[in-house]
């Protein structure tokens, strides 16, 4: 009898033909799920009667109250090789085995600077007038050569983020934890004394830490309340990073310019949710990772996985 195999969060329909299928077909049947299950009961319920789960990202929790629930759970694959929200310990105890796949910084890096540009020229707001009959130009673009980019990380991605910068003739600072003028430097980028110091002089800043329990929170209303009141902010990192409600009223007091976003606090987002709502936001509904080559990585690898497994000797092993 063949194993089951879940593909979770498979929004778009695109599991199975991203990658190649054909070297697990004759040992597993594959049943991918467009929407996303909001509770860890109903989670359970519907992966009950599966071997094999195939997760995107960080999207699904995996406790170790729902590893308990799921007696015939025998393997996790998750795209990429780093993820928080699995309880690995538990899957251990539990016979699970979790792997990973290969995962680019490209994409996010990307996103980040459409949401920038976005912001900066006014683009959802131009394209819009245009369809509707509107005004012919109604926006003034905000410039970036000569301005400065706050990057709050620089790790891989913010690496990269600060290269596109430093294209567009702008004035990198950076600052993290950990950073030292050394590693700032051999970015493209100045270390920021502080991180205060890099919010009040900053006309764009850019979010690129990994979410822990000294990043969570980090911009809260007192941070966000240095930034300048034409300057914007971008998150495509976490959205714990940044406290939801203190981004929600200086948007809405217009103490900034704006903000890019593309993590939320709940996803997908309810519908209701304020943040849809939002004036002087331009949100995408965590696009970050979603691209075809990416895509081809994750549910490559995920077959490769998922062979590995089935022969006995699993191969990216997390945990």
């Amino acid at each position: 009898m063949k194993l089951r195999c879940a593909v979770l969060d498979d929004y778009q329909s695109v599991a199975a033909t991203a990658a190649d299928w054909s070297p697990v077909a004759d040992d597993i049947d594959v049943v991918s799920f467009t929407e996303h299950c909001a509770t860890e009961d109903e989670l359970a319920e519907q992966l009950a009667e599966f071997d094999l789960v195939v997760t995107l990202r960080e999207r699904v929790p995996f406790p170790a109250t729902l590893i308990e629930r799921l007696p015939r759970l025998r393997l996790i694959v998750a795209s990429g090789m780093r993820n928080t929200s699995i309880d690995y310990a538990a899957a251990e105890r539990h016979g699970v085995t979790v792997c990973g796949t290969a995962s680019t910084a490209a994409p996010p890096v990307e996103l980040t600077w459409a949401l920038l540009l976005g912001l900066a020229r006014g683009i959802v707001t131009e394209v819009n007038s245009l369809r509707e009959g509107g005004p012919w130009q109604s926006t003034v673009g905000a410039d970036l050569h000569g301005r400065r980019l706050g990057i709050l990380g620089l790790g891989k991605i913010g690496s990269r983020v600060a290269a596109v910068g430093r294209a567009f003739g702008m004035d990198v600072v950076a600052w993290s934890e950990n950073l030292t003028p050394e590693r700032a430097e051999e970015a493209g980028a100045s270390l920021a004394a502080s991180k205060e110091e890099l919010l009040e002089t900053s006309d764009f800043v850019s979010v690129h830490l990994v979410l822990s329990e000294r990043t969570r929170g980090l911009l809260g209303a007192k941070e966000l309340g240095l930034m300048r009141p034409g300057a914007y902010l971008v998150n495509t990192s976490r959205a714990a990073i940044v406290d939801q409600d203190a981004l929600l009223d200086v948007l809405r007091r217009g103490a900034i310019a704006g903000a890019g976003v593309d993590v939320f606090d709940v996803e997908p987002l309810p519908a209701g949710h304020p943040m849809r709502g939002a004036p002087r936001l331009l949100a995408t509904p965590h696009l970050g990772y979603v691209s075809q080559a990416n895509y081809a990585a994750y549910y490559g690898d995920a077959v490769e996985d998922i062979r590995a497994y089935l022969d006995g000797e699993p191969v990216r092993r997390l945990g």
